[in-house]
């Protein structure tokens, strides 16, 4: 008799055009949302304060988009990545809805690529996917990329297909949420003055602020998110790779850079949509991770509302006053990229104009 585990996915079993339902639909609950805080420290007042997100038109306090996409991503890893060697990058990722504390989430991908490598060990799967809400509404799509093991080594010769993936998303159409106004914003409530027009383009903020990750903490969080991708939890396994260790779950890192860049960017609540983000470099347990961002665009959207545009790099065991001279460099060629660059995160968020 058959085995009835699964061993999951591998690049032979993905075929184009392949519609994947993922299980299991999800209801996000308020201690998701307080379990989620307790493992980033995260201090963004729209998250934390029910009476201020009711004063900019949330029908409540909203789930922190972060956690919603990686409870999002979690649901497809299972049907995706099980079998990943490294999650490759995002692209087109747009928030369309806010999700509240007893939404449930259906995840649906299609698979809109397929790459082999030349190693004949490995190919690179492209997905889109999409998260809808109990009424079937689109809560967050995206696209990713990711590099998965073949189930047995040797060239298949398939035709290649990589999609076209758009670079950014125009912050005109960034997706202000229904009734969303900054008329009655207080900036005292974040603790933070800085509004649109306080920021300069192509300006630098170093977050100062470093985290260290835990053994425990990346672990959880990444149970939290169930995602169970094998490099994230099996240390058995991982001990025999060229890491010898788990690696940390890459949107852990970004959740990091995200609590760090509050620090100068605390106005900025809501994310609206990531243009692409690359894991340069991995992180373990043990690393202190630190980030710096630069303003790259910023648009006045009408009614009190601004969008900015801003790429965050996130390092490890470094500060930015060491980093600055790779600026450069992290920015023209991730490839050739200092080693403890670990994340380079291009995204679009609102803030009071």
């Amino acid at each position: 008799m058959a085995n009835k585990a699964s061993a999951g996915r591998f690049f032979e079993d993905f075929s184009l055009g392949e519609q994947i339902h993922h299980a299991t639909p999800r209801t996000i609950t308020e201690a998701d949302a307080t379990q989620y805080l307790s493992l980033t420290g995260s201090r963004y007042s729209l998250f934390c304060n029910q009476e201020f997100a009711k004063q900019l038109g949330f029908k409540g306090k909203p789930i922190d988009n972060f956690l919603v996409f990686h409870i999002a991503f979690g649901k497809t890893v299972n049907d995706i990545s099980l079998n990943a060697v490294a999650n490759l990058g995002y692209a087109e990722l747009q928030f369309h809805l806010p999700t509240y504390p007893g939404n449930t989430l259906t995840l649906v991908s299609e698979v809109i690529g397929l790459k082999e490598n030349s190693n004949g060990k490995t190919g690179i799967v492209y997905v889109s996917s999409k998260a809808l809400n109990q009424d079937g509404h689109i809560v967050v799509s995206w696209k990713r990329w990711v590099m998965v093991n073949k189930r047995q080594a040797g060239m298949l010769n398939s035709f290649e297909v990589k999609p076209y993936l758009e670079s950014l998303i125009n912050l005109e159409t960034a997706a202000v949420p229904e009734n969303y106004s900054s008329h009655h914003y207080d900036p005292q409530i974040s603790g933070e003055k800085y509004l649109l027009n306080d920021y300069e383009l192509d300006e630098w903020i170093d977050h100062i602020d470093g985290v260290t990750i835990d053994d425990s903490q990346h672990t959880l969080a990444t149970n939290l998110y169930q995602n169970n991708a094998k490099v994230h939890f099996n240390h058995h396994q991982m001990s025999a790779s060229r890491h010898g260790q788990r690696l940390v779950y890459g949107g852990h890192v970004i959740s990091l850079c995200r609590t760090l860049s509050h620090n100068g960017l605390a106005n900025a609540q809501w994310l609206a949509a990531i243009n692409s983000g690359n894991h340069i470099n991995p992180s373990y347990a043990g690393d202190t991770i630190y980030a710096a961002s630069q303003i790259l665009d910023k648009k006045d959207l009408g009614a009190g509302v601004g969008a900015i545009r801003v790429r965050t790099l996130g390092f490890k065991n470094v500060q930015w006053q060491e980093m600055q001279h790779q600026v450069k460099l992290a920015l023209d060629d991730n490839k050739n990229a200092h080693p403890q660059l670990v994340l380079d995160f291009d995204y679009n968020l609102l803030i009071p104009a």
